[in-house]
Order: structure tokens, then sequence, then C-alpha cells
């Protein structure tokens, strides 16, 4: 359950007490949940339960899913979170991260960084197996790339992290037969050379492949027909702490233990995943019928009390915000064209919409206290980068109202909402997603707090709308919308160029300054590499975010994972040690309630 394993299966504590009395094992008060600030609860990401150990056995592990998976169980050609998340029990990527997904030589591969050649050298160990018996060598490595860059590839990996490696557009556009950047050194080591090289490249998903694929099989099945080759729908292999034994297409997976796994035997001899829909998944885990499970965070009320399985979370590196449209983008030149007369413009107006809104009533009064007020446009899981200390919006109308009239946002004609510094009245247009039977409430919620500080909001069009329709007019530039409400998923890399960038097309808010362009080359300089100058950097940046407030960051969100009494120990913490080797089952079947 190393490094790779907990992206997935987290990918993103409850204080309960144990009576004596229970049936089967115990729980240790490791995982605990605290009510913080406002009600909103605080998890740990660690569950203990003691027990004797049964030998081997079969865990049960859910795959919660309101539809069945897609079935294309390889890294290169997956796009749907339930592939990914087999997948990475059975082939795991190369290398490891520690907490901030910081690249270390906690996994398979030891990763040697270069910046000064822009080089990576990747060493693997010798004297290991695929699944099938074959020897694991550097070719395993290497392959990945050329399937990647191959014109027929019909996966969607082919982006700039792939065209950034030396000789990859040329092999890609048929000029050259080999990509110039890939350097075999022996059966176990190779260098790669970078067009750019950057400190986004330490981190996972910042720019270093971290794919190894089975070329003695891969390699026999033309490019473009992979995807549907029985190598990736019927017996994917690969080099991970299980094997797979069979799959019931779209429904369920059975994985054996691989008994030659480069970091320890699992203790566990089986797991069987199945698909579980949302609706049932509470009932089934009390009904003892699943070990491991992701939990709804709008069925919290269900299973806050449960005493056959404890919930374990981590805030996810994702982030629900509020944007303000101050520009336009130029497809021409590729970058956003600010535009400061709009009236979003003024960040004084920004600052107090920002303070109107109680988000911690919103984690506390739709999700049950498994959101929390979001203090920085970094999340909390990049632990170096994260300024816990900083101040950010917190729910304050008399402040809201004084910042509008310092500012000339004055209410002249006396209708409630208060006209621009010249004197012109205005209406901002609001656009939110539908979805769920909380995104109406809580979109009226803010529309409400802004009426009542002065400010005149309305939905656009009256309604929320569909989530393809609203991406389409944010990236439209639709001149309707003037705020709105979205969400992101950071990723491995803390760096928020690609979304706050002068250059960055998901730059939605069409926001840019000479100093947000300099504080964002501050964190990809060469300095950067030095830690220290690295989180000032980040540091300098999330206070500037949040003095000009081009998004307000709203709510950080927990992800939560059921872990059933008879599981001797499970840890969410993005970046783990725990090995699958110290993981027990303390009872032949899951306890139930």
């Amino acid at each position: 359950m190393k490094k790779s394993f907990k992206k997935y299966v987290s990918l993103t504590t409850l204080a309960m007490t144990f009576a004596s009395t229970l049936v089967g094992p115990t729980t240790q008060l490791v995982s605990a949940q605290e009510e913080g600030e406002d009600g909103v609860l605080e998890f740990d990401t660690l569950v203990q339960n003691e027990g004797e150990p049964i030998e081997g056995g079969t865990l049960n592990y859910a795959l919660v899913s309101d539809s069945t998976f897609s079935g294309v169980l390889n890294n290169l050609l997956y796009t749907g979170r339930p592939d990914g998340e087999i997948i990475n029990f059975f082939n795991p990527g190369l290398y490891g991260y520690d907490e901030n997904f910081t690249i270390d030589n906690s996994g398979f591969a030891d990763i040697e960084m270069d910046p000064e050649n822009s080089q990576v050298t990747i060493t693997i160990p010798e004297g290991h197996t695929w699944h099938d018996g074959e020897e694991i060598t550097i070719d395993d490595v290497i392959f990945p790339y050329y399937v990647i860059g191959n014109p027929d590839y019909t996966g969607i990996r082919y982006g700039s992290d792939f065209q950034n490696v030396a000789g990859m557009e040329e092999y890609h556009n048929g000029d050259a037969d080999e990509i110039s950047g890939l350097e075999r050194v022996d059966d176990y080591t190779l260098t790669v050379t970078y067009n750019t090289f950057n400190n986004s490249m330490l981190q996972a998903g910042g720019g270093v492949s971290n794919y190894i694929e089975p070329e003695h099989l891969l390699g026999e099945v033309p490019v473009a027909e992979l995807e549907d080759s029985e190598y990736v729908r019927k017996n994917p292999v690969g080099f991970g702490p299980f094997k797979v034994e069979s799959i019931t297409p779209g429904e369920a997976v059975t994985l054996t233990a691989f008994d030659e796994y480069y970091d320890g035997r699992p203790n566990i001899d089986e797991m069987v995943i199945e698909v579980v829909n949302p609706s049932t998944i509470v009932s089934e885990l009390k009904a003892g019928n699943y070990d491991i499970a992701s939990l709804p965070a709008d069925q919290y009320e269900t299973y806050a009390d449960a005493t056959n399985f404890t919930p374990v979370g981590f805030l996810e590196n994702a982030i629900t915000y509020i944007g303000f449209k101050q520009g336009t983008w130029d497809e021409e030149n590729g970058e956003v064209v600010p535009e400061p007369e709009r009236v979003t413009s003024n960040k004084a107006l920004r600052q107090a919409m920002a303070y109107a809104i109680d988000n911690n009533a919103i984690a506390t009064q739709f999700y049950y206290g498994l959101r929390q007020n979001a203090n920085s446009h970094i999340t909390p899981n990049f632990t170096e980068y994260h300024n816990a200390e900083q101040e950010g919006y917190t729910f304050d109308p008399e402040r809201s109202q004084q910042l509008l009239a310092d500012a000339g946002f004055v209410d002249n004609d006396g209708d409630g909402f208060v006209e621009d510094p010249n004197g012109e009245p205005f209406t901002l247009g609001f656009a939110s997603m539908s979805g769920g039977e909380t995104a109406e409430p809580i979109a009226q919620y803010y529309i409400q707090s802004w009426q009542q500080v002065g400010i005149n909001v309305e939905l656009v069009d009256g309604q929320l709308m569909e989530f393809n329709s609203f991406y389409e007019r944010i990236e439209a530039d639709d001149p309707a919308i003037d705020v709105f409400q979205a969400a992101f998923g950071v990723g491995g890399d803390p760096n928020q160029s690609g979304l706050y960038g002068r250059s960055a097309p998901f730059n939605y808010t069409r926001w840019a300054t000479e100093e947000n362009d300099e504080l964002l080359a501050a964190i990809e300089s060469e300095e950067s590499f030095d830690e220290e100058f690295r989180q000032q950097a980040f540091y300098d940046w999330q206070e500037y975010m949040i003095e000009e407030v081009p998004t307000i960051p709203t709510l950080f969100r927990y992800t939560l994972t059921a872990v059933n009494n008879r599981v001797s120990q499970w840890d969410t913490q993005i970046g783990s040690d725990l090995k699958w080797s110290d993981i027990y089952l303390l009872s032949e079947e899951p306890t139930a309630e």
C-alpha cells in the first residue's frame, strides 16, 4: 500500500468509541473524528484494529460507482477513475512520492534528477519479474514512450509532458525512427533528456513518466489495436502486489497475491473488487459485505455512528472556488486579455464578495462538516507548500460593506443595491452547475449573501447549467457570465501556472498581472530547486492570490474511506509507507453490525 497505491485508494477520522463487547476485533483509537471550528469535522488518515491475524484470507473491496467500469485496464489507455483504481493494485507506477507528491526513491525505481543538463536517470532493480514470470528490464520503461508518441496511439496522454522529451515530436511526426532523448544505458538504466526542466519535474505527475509496461506482451500488438487487446481487456499483466485472476466485464475483478512482489508479498491471499452503487454502499458495509469502500459525503449521517467500520479520510488535492471573469482569451496569441474596465476587475468588489459568504456554514449545513473553508489556493495535502497560517476569507458582512463603500460602491438610488464607482447600476450574472440536491440551494445561498451586502447578483438564465454547457460557455467567455462557481483537481504538482498563468487556456477568469507573472516565474525558476526558496515562493504567491482574489477559494473537501474492523490497519495518507505485507485480516469474514 505504498505511495503509488495510495494515489487511488485514498486519490484525496472519525472519533468512534467501540464497546469492548463488540463481536470481532476492537478498534484502537488511532483514527479519531473531532469537531473543529464552526462544526467542521477533522479526520485522521489512519485506522488500526487490534486482534489475532488469520492466515491469508480474502479482502472484499467495493468499487463505489453508479455505473460499470470501462475495463480499459492499462495505465497508458484508461480514462475513467474506476479503471485506474483497479490498475493500481496490479500495475503501480515506477516511482514513489512523499506527502507533498514529491518524487522520492521509495518506489520500484530510483530517480536521479540532473536539472543542469535537463536530464533524469531512472534505475530499476535487477532480478524482478512480471506476473507471468518474464524479467523486468529497462525496455519496459522505454516502451511506453514509443506507444504514447506513436501517431496511431488512441489514448489521451500525448501532451506537453511527453512532447517535452527531446526528440519526441520528431518521432511523433514521422521525422525520426527513434526518440533521441531516450538513452538506454544498460538493461536496468535509462537517461531521459528534456527540452526544458523546471522544478515541476520533481513532482509526481509533473513531467517524469511513471509508466512501466510489459513490452514482451504489448509490443506484439499494433499500437492502434492495444486498447481492445486481450492484455488490456481480459488478461492484463503487471508487477504489483496482486495479479489479475479473472474479470467479469464492468462488474468485478478477482486478484491474488503476487509471491514475488518486490516490496514483500501481501499477507492477504486474495482480493475481490466489485462495483457497488453509491445508494446502497452504506447498507452493504453495515451488513458486513465489504472491507474497504469509499464513502459518499452526502450520506454521512447514515454512517456517522457505524460500529463495524471506521471512516478515515484526508483532504484531497482538489478545491472548489468562485471565479470572476475579468477578460477574454486571445486564441491567436495564446494568452488572456485583461479588461480592466469590467466591474469584476475591481479588487475591492471581489474582496467584498469573498467576505460576504460563510463557507463554514456551507460545509456544515450542506456537507455535514466534510468540507472546510479554504484559506489558500494551494491545497493542504501539499504540507510543505500550503501555508496553514495564512488568513483566508471568513464571513464578515460588515467588512464587506465597508470595502464597497471605501471603493466607491454606493447605493445612490435607494434600491438596496450599490452602483459602481462611476455611479452606474450593475447586475452580475452568476453561473453554477446542476448536479445533486445541494447544487441549487448553495447557488441561491451565495446569491442571497451577495445581495444582502448590496451587490445585485442573478443566476444566468435563471437556472443552473448542465456540466458540459457550463464549461463550453466559460471557455467561450460568454458575456452573460460575470461570476461562476467551479472546482478543479490539482494533481501531483502544486504549481498552478496551468490554471492562473497568462498563457494558460484553463485560466478561466482571464486575469493576469505582471506581479503574478513574476511570482509564478519564481516558483518555476532554477532557484526554486532549493527547498527553502521554493517554499517561500509558494507562500508569496498564496499571499498575493488572497490579496488579489481573482478567484475565491471556497472549500477543501474530505475523501472518506470505510475500513472494516477486521482489517488490521489502513492508511489513506498521501505518500504513506504502509506496506501490503503489514496488513492482515483479523477474522474470516468482515464484521457486521
